[in-house]
């Protein structure tokens, strides 16, 4: 098992699912009809991993009321020839299909990828601008903003596996010059940083303040590699730069990813998954403070999968949310699981 874990630490931010692990544990989903909005799922079919409409389809019907779902940009089904730049809106137009079937009722009720929230390398210019343009021609209404990853830490161990990224890219004057037509088209933008680029954001977000914003994934608190054994001192870190940034009205967060490997919880270790009771008990200090900080109108739970499947089914991981804020009023629940998602997204 050890040496399982290590290959999948240097090839990528999360273990992969193994179904028959995770089918030691059944779970009946809590409070079945509560409508959910899910504002963070991908799509993809690659050699090592396959995950498409038939494996979110069962998972989204495995008991839990999914209304919505939003697809977040994965460098899935990317154009294989023409203009580089122009190579992400292959993704767009896979994802506005999915939608455009789901819409049509074949697959029931649940509107799958009704918001699509795409990539665009935001330092390119007009050729940045370009892609955004095409990306709405392509999917109108659902293309709600973009996804530039930004997660670097001078780490290996920890940022290798999610691609290179250039250091200090949200600090980037051409990054920050593209970054500005996203308030001009009317889109959002996905950040996923770690917990040591908070600071960083929060200088993009004050100096353009008119595009939204939402942190992937709480914010990124890094739990492996040379902080191993630094959770306190993280924990700290981490809430020192989200308090600043809750500070900023137009940003927003999502309580997700900590199914991945990147908190540390080694969670894909045991034995067994471990159940609701359990992934709430260990998630709760972080995401309860962000609820605390931004307030339930500013959060919204996420399922990240196929990564978080790695530790836990899609009815544990729903669980588990609703086990945290099982005392929250109706109206915070509801802003929660449902409505902060459709209000930041734009959502029909």
């Amino acid at each position: 098992m050890k040496s399982q874990v290590a290959t999948v630490l240097v090839s990528g931010m999360y273990a992969e699912p193994r179904q028959e692990w995770l089918s030691q544990l059944k779970e009946d989903a809590i409070d079945p009809a509560m409508p959910i909005i899910d504002p963070h799922h991908h799509l993809w079919s690659r050699a090592d991993a396959h995950y498409m409409t038939d494996e979110v389809l069962s998972d989204m019907r495995s008991g839990h009321h999914i209304a919505q779902t939003v697809y977040i940009d994965c460098r899935s089904m990317y154009r294989q020839s023409g203009p580089e730049h122009l190579k992400p809106l292959g993704e767009v137009e896979f994802a506005n299909g999915i939608a455009a079937i789901s819409a049509s009722g074949l697959w029931g009720d649940a509107q799958l990828c009704e918001g699509i929230v795409g990539h665009c390398d935001l330092r390119g210019g007009a050729l940045a601008l370009d892609l955004l343009e095409r990306s709405i021609a392509v999917a109108g209404h659902r293309y709600k903003g973009i996804r530039q990853v930004a997660a670097w830490v001078n780490d290996p161990l920890v940022s290798k596996p999610i691609a290179t990224r250039p250091p200090a890219l949200l600090m980037n004057p051409q990054f920050r010059q593209g970054f500005q037509q996203l308030a001009k088209l009317n889109l959002s933008f996905d950040a996923f940083v770690f917990h040591t680029q908070l600071s960083e954001l929060l200088d993009l977000a004050q100096t353009c303040s008119n595009t939204p914003i939402v942190i992937d994934h709480v914010g990124g608190p890094i739990g492996i590699g040379s902080f191993a054994n630094q959770r306190n001192e993280v924990f700290e870190q981490w809430k020192s730069g989200m308090k600043a940034l809750a500070g900023l009205d137009r940003v927003y967060v999502k309580l997700s990813g900590f199914g991945m490997l990147l908190p540390g919880f080694k969670l894909n270790e045991r034995e067994k998954p471990a159940t609701s009771t359990e992934l709430a008990a260990l998630w709760q200090p972080y995401m309860e403070t962000c609820i605390e900080l931004f307030g339930t109108n500013r959060c919204m739970f996420a399922s990240n999968f196929p990564p978080d499947k790695g530790v836990c089914s899609y009815v544990t991981l729903w669980n588990a949310f609703k086990k945290m804020v099982s005392n929250y009023s109706e109206t915070e629940k509801k802003q929660l699981f449902h409505d902060t998602a459709k209000d930041f997204y734009r959502l029909s």
